[in-house]
């Protein structure tokens, strides 16, 4: 069994299709599917149902994946390994983004990583499903590191390195009661109509913690994965939003309260796979963002 029969399997997995696991590796898909069928016959089982609209997993594949991302793993800390003794770093990090985080100048960051580092591939995935995707994608091994907002304890099999933090605060629309206001408590808050972000990002697990604590119920009737684009949900008058403060700006048509009585802290994080060292770039990544942290 090859590395590059592995590194196929895996693609091919991920992409649930063999076109895009051919682009993915840069080689053509007949030579995609060659190592998936040399693989097969080399294990005697069949790893993949190719019957079907996507491509999909059979149990025998199920069980190979988790062993061939550890195995592929295992052969970038290697490469990693020998690379920092010979004096630079190369091979590639595979780095999970949020969406829009502007308390952390991303772009700068990475800018700097690239110079510093350019024997290193930076590959940036930014979930759709916020921050549980992230972690998802991480269990998988389908990234190295990523830069997520997980309030309380780390999920099991993650570690997280704090970066930055931001408290929530309450948006209404500049012709609401509660806008001439400094503050309110959480209590006052029950039976408004609230734009959130989509269950999995780090601001709502916030948010339904700090309502769930209270004991209220909360009612979010819009949900947006963007919250840079909250005030202006908010200054329609489609709902009231607890939002970062880095994401609130200069706007008109809205007023910012603070939330009394409730944990709206936000955190900023970066996370690896606790159950081994992160591999040489993503310790280099995780010391470079701890400089470009507010």
């Amino acid at each position: 069994m090859e590395l590059r029969q592995l590194e196929c399997f895996v693609a091919v997995t991920e992409e649930a299709n063999f076109t895009r696991a051919a682009a993915r590796l840069h080689i053509v898909q007949s030579a995609v599917s060659a190592t998936i069928k040399s693989l097969e016959r080399e294990l005697g089982a069949a790893l993949l149902d190719r019957n079907s609209k996507r491509v999909l997993l059979t149990d025998a594949g199920t069980a190979l994946l988790p062993a061939a991302r550890a195995a592929l793993g295992a052969a970038r800390e290697a490469a990693d390994a020998v690379a920092e003794v010979q004096g630079g770093l190369r091979g590639t990090l595979r780095l999970g983004t949020l969406t829009w985080v502007p308390i952390i100048d991303l772009p700068a960051l990475l800018g700097a990583f690239h110079r510093q580092y350019p024997g290193v591939l930076l590959q940036t995935t930014a979930a759709p499903s916020g921050t549980q995707g992230l972690v998802d994608a991480l269990l998988e091994r389908r990234l190295d590191l990523a830069f997520v907002s997980w309030p309380g304890p780390p999920p099991a099999g993650v570690a997280l390195t704090g970066l930055a933090s931001s408290v929530l605060d309450l948006v209404v629309p500049a012709g609401h009661p509660l806008a001439g206001r400094a503050s309110v408590r959480i209590g006052e808050l029950a039976g408004l109509d609230f734009v959130d972000s989509p269950v999995g990002y780090g601001n709502r697990t916030v948010a339904d913690r700090a309502f769930a604590a209270a004991a209220l119920t909360r009612r979010v009737t819009i949900e947006i994965t963007n919250i840079a684009t909250g005030p202006d949900f908010v200054r329609h008058g489609l709902g009231v939003a607890l939002l970062p403060r880095f994401a609130l700006g200069q706007g008109d048509g809205v007023a910012v309260l603070r939330v009394e009585a409730a944990d709206l802290q936000w955190p900023l994080s970066l996370a690896v796979l606790s159950g081994r060292p992160p591999g040489a770039a993503a310790r280099a990544m995780i010391a470079m963002a701890r400089q470009f942290a507010p």
